[in-house]
């Protein structure tokens, strides 16, 4: 058991039989009566978000969650096919884990996977991507340090915004965190 004082940012959780994981907290300290942390967690079973507050130094239970590097191979009508890149074991992952990162998620790409015993409850992506452009407005001539930006479609279908010099059929490299442009690749 742990207490408030050990809460961090994607900290996991159990609370009422449920795994949680904290997106964000804040201990405050009233003039009048005793401190308490009030938090905002997410469950990572369902999404939902809630925003329970909990008194200074109460006690929580901590979750330990493994990860495991898993390479996506591809999508079929029931889900996502992931493989474990040491037992080279295929496992089927749901629509509800993939569908917030597949849009920046290509195929052969490593991923680290949370895993709670055997349930898989989270994707983590790679800090950064390598995708090709496949669909943005022709360069301005001259426009090389405005600043500006132009949505790009990405080959897995997200979109960005990138710089006006930045061409169709270019690779680019994303942020996955912030969804961001960072630069151009060779390839």
């Amino acid at each position: 058991m742990a207490s408030t004082a050990d809460f961090r940012n994607g900290l996991t959780i159990m609370l009422d039989g449920e795994i949680f994981r904290i997106v964000e907290f804040q201990h405050v300290k009233p003039g009048k009566g005793g401190a308490f942390v009030r938090t905002k967690i997410k469950n990572v079973r369902t999404g939902r978000v809630l925003d329970p507050t909990f008194r200074s130094g109460e006690k929580i239970e901590i979750v330990r969650l493994e990860s495991r590097k898993l390479q996506y191979l591809y999508q079929d009508p029931n889900g996502y096919i992931f493989m474990d890149n040491e037992s080279f074991d295929q496992l089927h992952l749901p629509q509800h884990l993939v569908e917030e990162v597949i849009d920046l998620l290509k195929e052969n790409t490593e991923v680290d996977v949370l895993f709670h015993g055997e349930e898989a409850l989270g994707i983590e992506l790679p800090t950064t991507v390598d995708l090709r452009i496949v669909e943005t407005e022709p360069n301005d001539k001259g426009d090389t340090a405005s600043g500006s930006k132009k949505p790009a479609k990405l080959e897995t279908g997200a979109v960005v915004n990138v710089p006006f010099f930045v061409s169709e059929g270019e690779m680019i490299r994303v942020d996955t965190k912030k969804r961001e442009y960072l630069e151009r690749v060779k390839g």
